[in-house]
């Protein structure tokens, strides 16, 4: 296997990365986290403007027609970050399913808008990572050629903000399909939800009798379940994406401070306890890093890649906590301030980890994966 990246993932990489990091410096983040918005529109544009907003969109509807592995290097720069836009649910969520089962007319209208930043997306499938008892669902019935939706989807990721969101619908004949559905359509309400601490605004979405034509029908009737399938294993992915630059950032941000910050006149970085605890975190950010990649490597070639998904997600949930738990408690009393960068970090590194199933669900799913076939977990397993 060729582990390199060629050229233009590199070229890819460090445009993202001169792009975050220009725009979302330390002092750019106070400021905007005191001024009670929620995303950054002039980033937005500037991704857009740069053609990385249409990274996987395919050619044919005006993007770059590159992949997964591609749009996963940017989350990956939008982690080190921790850039407020709404990246990972409009490009993920949205882009990716569209550019997979969409039509070409479909692809056309939706990713078009997407790739030059007029749109935004999201899929509400929260429910993936809830009991039963929370989830929430949406009905269609047929009347004629259209379909009418009534029902309700919690937590939709940047929701508040999307245009058009993905719904996985039940049917009368009780199969499963996918509409996307525009927010501003006559029965559609979307009330925000702001996320605990980290101040993503996610919706409530409600439907009364909202009517959508054949068109808004993504993919084929009673397809919803491998749709929302795959566009789980892919949001899996994206996540671990950005966990990998949340989690190597706020590793690098520590070890600086422990060289530089002294106590009995020697540098802290000197004392053997910390050190040690720097060089677990060291070995949780490659643990996460390696996994993704399997998964990340197995999916863009078209190869299962169930239980590697899981564990990258179970990597990326679990040693987060001990990565960013270390670097807020190596900060000392700075680390608790809820203003100071590192508790930037802590905070998108919690969010990722409770989103579409924390750690144990993960554990939980991969052992029946395990469990049913053992041959899905091989390669999982190996690394």
């Amino acid at each position: 296997m060729d582990f390199n990246f060629t050229e233009d993932q590199i070229a890819i990489r460090e445009l993202a990365y001169q792009i975050f990091t220009d725009r979302a410096t330390d002092e750019f983040m106070l400021a905007f986290s005191r001024s009670g918005e929620t995303y950054d529109d002039a980033l937005w544009t500037t991704l857009a403007e740069q053609g990385l907003l249409g990274i996987s969109v395919p050619e044919s509807a005006g993007g770059s027609g590159l992949g997964l592995v591609e749009l996963c290097m940017v989350l990956e720069e939008q982690g080190r970050r921790v850039a407020p836009v709404p990246l990972f649910a409009s490009l993920v969520l949205g882009g990716l399913p569209i550019g997979e089962f969409g039509s070409e007319e479909q692809q056309s209208r939706w990713l078009g808008a997407l790739a030059t930043g007029e749109a935004k997306f999201s899929a509400a499938i929260a429910e993936l990572g809830m009991s039963d008892a929370l989830a929430t669902s949406v009905s269609a019935k047929r009347e004629g050629d259209a379909w009418v939706l009534n029902g309700e989807k919690a937590v939709v990721p940047d929701g508040a903000v999307a245009d058009f969101i993905l719904v996985p619908v039940e049917t009368e004949d009780g199969a499963s399909s996918v509409f996307v559905v525009d927010t501003s359509a006559q029965g559609v309400s979307v009330s925000p939800v702001t996320i605990g601490m980290s101040g993503e605004r996610a919706a409530q979405l409600s439907l009364s009798g909202v009517r959508v034509g054949a068109d808004a029908l993504l993919g084929e009737a009673g397809q919803g379940a491998e749709i929302v399938g795959w566009i789980e294993q892919r949001a899996n992915v994206g996540h671990c994406a950005l966990q990998v630059g949340v989690t190597e950032e706020a590793m690098k941000r520590t070890a600086a401070y422990v060289s530089e910050r002294k106590q009995f006149g020697v540098a802290l970085g000197s004392f053997q306890a910390l050190a040690m605890r720097m060089a677990d975190s060291y070995i949780d950010v490659e643990g996460i890093r390696s996994t993704y990649w399997l998964a990340m490597w197995r999916l863009s070639e078209g190869l299962p890649a169930q239980a590697e998904v899981r564990a990258a997600k179970w990597w990326a949930c679990d040693a987060s906590h001990r990565v960013v738990c270390t670097a807020q408690h190596l900060h000392g009393g700075m680390g608790a301030d809820v203003e100071y960068p590192i508790h930037r970090f802590y905070l998108l590194a919690k969010q990722i980890s409770y989103s579409l199933g924390n750690a144990a669900q993960q554990l939980e799913k991969l052992g029946q994966l395990l469990a049913s076939d053992d041959a899905l977990g091989f390669s999982a397993l190996e690394v």
